[in-house]
């Protein structure tokens, strides 16, 4: 079988991240399949590097110049796509170009923008924001109806898209993502952030349903004059408008390495967040890595990776928010220890290499019925 996989996003985080891990732990898994891999040409090079060194033989890279949310993705990248007889393309974000009429599956991490549709999370004008909005549910809409099969990383989004897309619920496959193992100890220590000695770590962006204005209602609530709370996160708009407000006990951080992540988590009182919806659970995962405990927002996500190993807040209450803070400050060193160790049996629970065979299972499961179409 022929597989196209969009990696695109290679170089970005998020779906850059799932991208890479699922393409390294596939060539590792499969031999058989030959998979063609669609790359943005400034990462070109670097792929073909990797791939290279990992001796995958039954690996092809190609160059193309296309951009994801364009005209370009619409009507150029169906015609690249079709030069290469592909018999299944697996396109790892809901963006791909809805002309492309062959098998194909998705990927859809979240329906976050469903349930949060407001232009305070772009900078685009409020106009121009909701053209956006009424492409991405177009776009999304073709994603569900014309793919093969759905993969989502959680129990909890393949019960969203059911109830909120009508989603058969065999058509979508479960397959958890996972740890990353460049979150880990090293020899490496950071030398140039002096932060102070107690403080709460939170990982991620400034968007709206990441709740960042609640989360720092509750930990000044909480009075905890010994601890700040650190944000590490892209310096893009909606860190600077933050940033702005000038709240005492803040700390900013950004461009961390993952090495420097690592420290920053294995030094911190807790990890944070108190983020209105996720489509999985990577911050308390990254922390049990690291050695330290979550506290976290009670939602779904959170619940089916974390289960009874964090401590959990109504994120829409400040002062649950504050209290659960002074609770995980207060925690004895024997409490913090149970905590850290009944969290690190999930991150076998949680690998990309799972993720990988469970993915590889449904792209064969699919080869019955690709056949049965080819012979019609």
């Amino acid at each position: 079988m022929r597989v196209g996989i969009d990696a695109r996003f290679w170089s970005q985080t998020g779906v850059g991240r799932y991208t890479r891990n699922l393409v390294i732990n596939l060539g590792k898994l499969d031999s058989k399949n030959r998979y063609i891999l669609f790359v943005n040409k400034q990462d070109y090079e670097n792929i073909k590097s990797q791939i290279s060194k990992l001796k995958y033989k039954n690996f092809e890279i190609i160059k193309v110049n296309i951009k994801w949310h364009s005209i370009a993705e619409q009507v150029s990248f169906p015609r690249i796509l079709n030069k290469y007889k592909l018999d299944l393309v697996h396109f790892p974000y809901f963006s791909h170009p809805i002309f492309y009429n062959k098998p194909f599956v998705v990927t859809i991490h979240d329906l976050i923008i469903n349930h949060f549709p407001t232009g305070k999370a772009s900078t685009l004008p409020i106009a121009v924001y909701s053209l956006k909005l009424l492409g991405y549910k177009q776009v999304l809409s073709h994603a569900v109806k014309k793919s093969k099969k759905i993969i989502v990383p959680l129990e909890f989004v393949k019960n969203d898209l059911i109830r909120t897309l009508k989603v058969p619920a065999s058509k979508i496959e479960v397959a958890a993502e996972g740890f990353d193992p460049a979150i880990s100890p090293s020899k490496l220590q950071p030398t140039h952030y002096n932060l102070p000695t107690r403080y709460f770590l939170y990982v991620g962006n400034a968007y709206p349903h990441k709740n960042l204005v609640k989360l720092i209602e509750g930990f000044y609530r909480a009075k905890l004059k010994d601890v700040n709370l650190v944000l590490v996160g892209k310096d893009d708009f909606f860190y600077k408008r933050l940033e702005k407000e000038k709240f005492p006990n803040l700390i900013f951080l950004h461009d961390v390495s993952d090495t420097e992540l690592f420290h920053l988590y294995r030094n911190s009182v807790a990890a944070v967040s108190a983020s209105l919806m996720e489509g999985f659970g990577l911050l308390p995962l990254e922390a049990f890595g690291a050695g330290t405990i979550p506290v976290v927002s009670s939602i779904g996500a959170f619940r089916e990776v974390c289960g009874d190993t964090a401590i959990y807040f109504n994120p829409q209450d400040a002062n649950d928010i504050a209290s659960k803070l002074v609770e995980a400050s207060k925690l004895a060193k024997s409490e913090r220890t149970a905590f850290i160790k009944k969290g690190k049996s999930l991150l076998t629970k949680f690998s990309w290499s799972k993720m990988a065979v469970q993915t590889l299972h449904t792209y064969n499961s699919l080869i019955p019925r690709i056949e049965t179409n080819k012979s019609e």
